[in-house]
Parts: C-alpha cells; structure tokens; sequence
C-alpha cells in the first residue's frame, strides 16, 4: 500500500477494520481481532467495541500467526471460528451469518468455506474445535490452507453473491478500481 495500511481505509464512512468487527460482532458470540501490538494505530479503529484484541508481534512472519494466536485465545466452549480476513470490504454480516448458518445445518462438524458466485473459494472460512489443534500447528504465509486440504471430504462450500468472498484489495490501485466500481451514478436533472 506504498505507506498506507489498507485496515484503515474509509468503507461506507468507517475504517474497514472497524467495519468488519462491527459485521463480525451482529453474528457472532465472540469476535477477535489480531494486531502486532497493543498500542498499533490500529486500535484506534476498534476502540470502543467488544472486541478481543490479539497481539501477533510475529504477524511478519506470515498469516499462520494471527491464526495461531486467535485460536490459542479463544475462550473455552467455542465450537468454531469464523476466519474472516479484515481487508475484504464486500463481506457483510449476512455474509457471516450464510457461513456460520451452514455449519449449524449439518448435525456433524464441517468447515465452511464462502466462495464467489462463480464457485472461486474464498473468504470467510469456518472451522469446527477438532481443528483447532491443526490450526495451533500451522506456520509460514499459507493460512489454514493445510488445514482445508486435510479436511476437503468434510468441507463445504457457501456461495455468496458476486464476488464478495473473494475481493481483497492490497495496493492504491486495487482500492481506486473498487472504489470507481462501486460509486454511485449521479441522478440526472
């Protein structure tokens, strides 16, 4: 992002990270936000929400950390976690809500995938508590993408409109191309 953090650009008039706790926190029972540190300019975007945060001062060494520490800080009695990546500014708490409704279906534990419209997979991921040792495990910038192939017979997907499981924005350019795409037309006099 060339100097600028991509958590705290503007969507519909907040801070995404601060949106996307604030969708997270209509559909779930605990929400977690990891951060490298206590005292990141990030938290400041958060301040003031129920939110749990997560200090990941090892973040740089790829997204298997956040996953790490989140898990290893749920509170006891959680049956899944809903993985949501902050910088996805399309994902809604109805979103949500499909993802975590699709695991709540099935009277055995399956991990929830979103997926675009098209099929493409994405984000959010649900993952039941028996995989929550295998994501303790995890290391190196892949995710939990060891942790869904493991688990592919038991995996299902949610298809979610558009593209929204599946917009992740990282660089200026990407932002202004999602943001020229979603401007309002002006009215006609």
């Amino acid at each position: 992002m060339r100097g600028t953090d991509k958590l705290l650009e503007e969507v519909e008039g907040r801070a995404l990270l601060r949106r996307q706790a604030e969708e997270a926190l209509q559909v779930a029972d605990h929400v977690a936000v990891a951060l490298p540190a206590h005292d990141h300019p990030r938290v400041r975007a958060i301040q003031g929400l129920p939110v749990q945060v997560v200090e990941v001062p090892d973040a740089h060494l790829g997204m298997s950390s956040a996953l790490r520490r989140g898990v290893a800080m749920l509170p006891r009695g959680i049956d899944a976690v809903l993985v949501l990546p902050a910088d996805m500014p399309e994902l809604t708490a109805p979103d949500l809500a499909a993802v975590i409704a699709g695991f709540r279906a099935v009277p055995r534990p399956t991990l929830q995938q979103a997926t675009a419209a098209d099929g493409t997979p994405g984000h959010p991921v649900l993952f039941p508590a028996d995989c929550f040792p295998a994501l303790l495990n995890l290391s190196g910038d892949q995710g939990a993408r060891r942790v869904l192939d493991a688990n592919a017979h038991r995996l299902r997907h949610v298809a979610l409109p558009g593209s929204r499981a599946v917009t992740d924005l990282d660089t200026p350019e990407a932002w202004q191309a999602w943001r020229d795409r979603n401007q309002a037309p002006c009215a006609a006099e």
